[in-house]
């Protein structure tokens, strides 16, 4: 028997997340042991009247590519994944990786080239997403080794990634609403104002965020939603950040990531672990050493790291941002290969401040 909470995900996110109709084509792509759920997700998809077609990733593929393929290769992209992000109109990605640290043994310098060659692409993305003609979500389907990195038992790891979803709940749309509906009084509070301080643990950064707009995360970006976020000014961040949580990109993590910022740009990087790596892709283009998104994590069932940023940054009581490409929406003009989050633990002797009013004190909203 299929899980009730997996028909719920799929109606979420064909219904309400992508808002998918009539005519829509909607590219699906997971890896093998999603199966479950992107055959609900079909089925929803095909009773709206859409076009469901579905790109499954093998389990190692890409490893042996991205170790024995040449530059050129490398850098290739396929004819049907450009017509999916240029053409179509809903795209979904769902992580569900049997081996999360597949691609630990790959030299940085070769998933460098990946990334930049796919700069174009990426911009592609992000201008149709702002536009609405394309409609993304990133979600995930439950599997032992996202579990393993998360320090759970399959079973509590389903039942985390479901509850962080809502799923729960019988009407789980009405959730994300009333959710979405405390955020927009947030970010209702925050326009037109200028500079933000973030004080905690090794972090006192200051960066401004005038002219900007926030974002509403409210599962329609990403299942799990809980996020709001916008695009600093390029060259206004100054100060020291520390991510005490793991960050992750391209199948690889750094941990104990430490950056200084000096009218914008990181002037010093170190990393506890995989600072080789962090060096690589701070080093993809100028780009790469600015922030491109600030956001507030605000999904209270989002309680512990899982070492997945699609979580970890909805955590309510952290804030993440990303160094590399703005997102349109916000209004960010910040052009990158690279998009990175990365999560700041601000729940403990902390506060943020805005334009000098106390915002958030210790994790918690004041305003």
């Amino acid at each position: 028997m299929v899980d009730t909470r997996l028909q719920r995900m799929a109606r979420v996110l064909v219904n309400y997340s992508l808002g998918i109709k009539k005519g829509d084509r909607l590219a699906i792509m997971s890896g093998i042991q999603a199966a479950p759920l992107v055959r609900e997700i079909v089925r929803e998809a095909i009773h709206a009247g859409a076009y469901p077609e579905t790109f499954v990733s093998l389990p190692g593929v890409q490893e042996v590519l991205l170790k024995e393929g040449s530059d050129e290769q490398l850098s290739y992209i396929p004819a049907a994944q450009r017509m999916i992000f240029e053409e179509y109109e809903a795209m979904l990605q769902i992580f569900s990786q049997d081996n999360t640290k597949e691609l630990s043994g790959v030299n940085p310098a070769r998933m460098a080239i990946v990334q930049q060659a796919r700069r174009d692409l990426s911009q592609t993305y992000m201008r149709r997403s702002a536009e609405g003609s394309l409609r993304w979500n990133i979600s995930m389907f439950p599997t032992q080794s996202h579990a393993q990195d998360a320090e759970m038992s399959l079973s509590d790891f389903e039942d985390f990634i479901y509850r962080a979803c809502f799923l729960d709940d019988e009407d789980p749309v009405a959730r994300w609403q009333e959710l979405s509906q405390q955020q927009e009084r947030l970010i209702n509070w925050l326009k037109g104002k200028r500079t933000v301080h973030l004080l905690g643990p090794d972090t006192d950064l200051t960066f401004s965020v005038e002219g900007r707009i926030f974002v509403n995360d409210d599962g329609h970006y990403n299942l799990p939603g809980g996020e709001f976020f916008t695009g600093p000014v390029e060259d206004s961040a100054n100060g020291v950040i520390r991510y005490s949580f793991p960050a992750s990109f391209g199948g690889r993590s750094v941990e104990d990531v430490r950056l200084r910022f000096e009218n914008g740009r990181v002037i010093e990087a170190t990393a506890a672990q995989g600072q080789d790596y962090l060096d690589k892709m701070l080093g993809l283009d100028e780009g790469a050493r600015r922030i491109g998104e600030f956001a507030f994590g605000n999904n209270r069932n989002v309680d512990r790291c899982t070492k997945n940023v699609l979580f970890d940054e909805k955590m309510g009581g952290t804030v993440h941002l990303a160094l590399g490409a703005s997102i349109p929406q916000s209004l960010g003009v910040n052009q990158s290969a690279l998009h990175w989050d990365m999560v700041c633990d601000l729940r403990q002797g902390s506060e943020i401040r805005v334009d000098g009013e106390l915002f958030s004190k210790d994790g918690q909203f004041v305003v």
